[in-house]
């Protein structure tokens, strides 16, 4: 008998609304995803950041179920489970950071997950040359620009080794040398990613497949694939959004 390997994760008719609230925010969302590099765009409001929130365990969704490897995540310790397998980066990076050091902030998951001090310690100086920050372990994580920031905040994810990233909106205000290096870093990544952005150019480097959320469905664009395309005005170096 053949046995198709399930997907690493699946969401299968999610619902979700607000609480207090009748209209439902998603409704009937159905997605897998295993190795894919995907995309996800929307209007700002539309439940993105939501779907993500409910992935993790954040939030939990009116009706509907999420699959970890084929198994319903229903109880703690599938969510703990789960979390060990997925990385959540958020929009702002100072809700990630909160240890005095950037080797402390680093090392905080792999700690958790029941490394020895010497064993994290190598991990985390291991992911920090991987992203570019070699020696910035003893930096102090306040004082860091917004770009080394978003770096450092991915290093703690990628120092848990987990196999699915959740990007939300990693582009944002990043400076033109920083973005190129993080679309570097991701592209390099033997890792499944699903990214929030309305940056079109990052996505187009990053994912080859795009989904929309709107009025609370999720749809995959068949019809306009993800691509990069040519500048010619004098802005062209600098993340810009375009219509679509």
């Amino acid at each position: 008998m053949n046995y198709e390997t399930p997907p690493l994760l699946r969401l299968c008719n999610i619902s979700y609304s607000h609480p207090g609230t009748s209209a439902s925010l998603l409704q009937d969302i159905n997605f897998s995803i295993n190795r894919e590099h995907v995309g996800l765009i929307g209007p700002n409001g539309c439940g993105k950041t939501t779907l993500f929130q409910l992935i993790m365990g954040l939030l939990k969704p009116d009706s509907g179920t999420i699959l970890l490897e084929g198994n319903a995540v229903t109880k703690s310790r599938d969510i703990k489970k789960l979390r060990r397998k997925l990385g959540f980066l958020f929009q702002h990076s100072d809700d990630q950071l909160f240890s005095p050091t950037v080797l402390e902030d680093v090392a905080f998951g792999p700690l958790n997950l029941g490394l020895s001090p010497d064993d994290a310690r190598d991990v985390s100086v291991q992911t920090l040359e991987q992203l570019g920050l070699k020696d910035f372990e003893g930096r102090i994580t306040h004082n860091l620009s917004g770009g080394e920031k978003k770096l450092v905040a991915l290093a703690t994810i990628l120092a848990m080794k987990p196999q699915l990233l959740l990007l939300d909106e990693p582009s944002n205000n990043l400076d033109p040398a920083t973005r190129e290096r993080l679309i570097e870093i991701l592209r390099g990544l033997d890792l499944a990613h699903i990214i929030i952005s309305h940056d079109l150019d990052f996505l187009a480097a990053t994912c080859t497949t795009l989904y929309t959320v709107q009025d609370g469905s999720l749809q995959r664009c068949e019809q306009k694939q993800v691509h990069s395309h040519e500048h010619i005005h004098p802005y062209g170096d600098y993340p810009h959004q375009h219509g679509t």
